[in-house]
């Protein structure tokens, strides 16, 4: 019989001189390669001085593990690297590797611009606005102007709509979710829309189960609670829903065995395609 490994843990350290965001994904994205390993991660944003560097190396010595950092100044990068050696810790700078390759490419040193990607200029203000759109035109609200969406999400409750929306609004893409609910018509604004790609969500129905039986039913309109958890009324739905995206031409993406980040890059991908 297969024995289960038992999860151990190790300290990561992440510092960077902004607010350490991209750093945080990317240790993320690494640590989730090791099933049994789970990173306690120790976050030191805004460190852009000797000072601050000092406190971070005291907590550091009490806990020692992976260091990463984005560290735009190469002299405070130095003393990081230095000290690590120092210590014996293994010590990453994030960022060094995309500079060297964009440097090569583009024949010109990067500005070392801290927080460069944080900076408040149209793109900022695009996302900004496109979250409140999002807000604003979750679950069916104000379905009069949705054509000045640029995605629609539609599907049945419990499909990611609402994360999924959130995830593309912080990418600048205004996105509006509306529910489709087994026998009640959609807003007829969503059927002579032009400008938006309108795409179905839907999933297995063991999965929309699952999802339905630990979430509270709440608020949620138009389902009786005997039904909201039992798989044939929810295949039931499902067909329902892609009746409608089969009869408007709309695409659908399975978001069974997806991530949020999984659906939304294939709602790019489709929206590419279609401009």
């Amino acid at each position: 019989m297969p024995v289960n490994k038992p999860q151990s843990f190790f300290h990561l350290h992440l510092i960077s001189d902004a607010t350490g965001e991209t750093l945080l994904a990317a240790g993320r994205a690494a640590a989730a390669q090791y099933k049994d390993a789970r990173a306690i991660e120790h976050i030191y944003p805004l460190i852009r001085t000797d000072k601050q560097l000092m406190k971070v190396f005291d907590d550091i010595e009490e806990e020692p593990g992976i260091v990463l950092y984005t560290v735009v100044d190469q002299a405070l990068a130095g003393r990081i690297d230095a000290r690590c050696a120092e210590m014996g810790l293994p010590c990453v700078s994030v960022l060094e590797p995309v500079l060297t390759v964009f440097q090569s490419y583009l024949g010109t040193p990067a500005g070392r611009r801290v927080g460069a990607q944080h900076v408040l200029d149209a793109d900022y203000f695009r996302r900004i606005d496109a979250l409140n759109f999002t807000m604003e035109h979750d679950d069916g609200q104000l379905p009069y102007d949705i054509e000045e969406a640029d995605v629609i999400l539609i599907g049945i409750s419990r499909t990611s709509k609402t994360p999924t929306s959130i995830y593309l609004a912080n990418r600048g893409i205004k996105t509006a979710n509306i529910p489709i609910v087994l026998g009640v018509p959609l807003p007829e604004s969503l059927a002579t829309a032009q400008k938006p790609l309108i795409v179905g969500l839907i999933a297995t129905a063991e999965r929309i189960s699952h999802v339905r039986q630990n979430r509270a039913l709440g608020t949620t309109a138009g389902y009786a609670s005997q039904d909201y958890v039992d798989r044939a009324s929810i295949s039931q739905e499902l067909a329902y829903a892609r009746q409608i995206c089969t009869r408007h031409n709309w695409p659908t993406i399975d978001v069974s065995r997806r991530s949020i980040e999984e659906t939304a890059a294939a709602i790019v991908a489709l929206r590419n395609r279609t401009r």
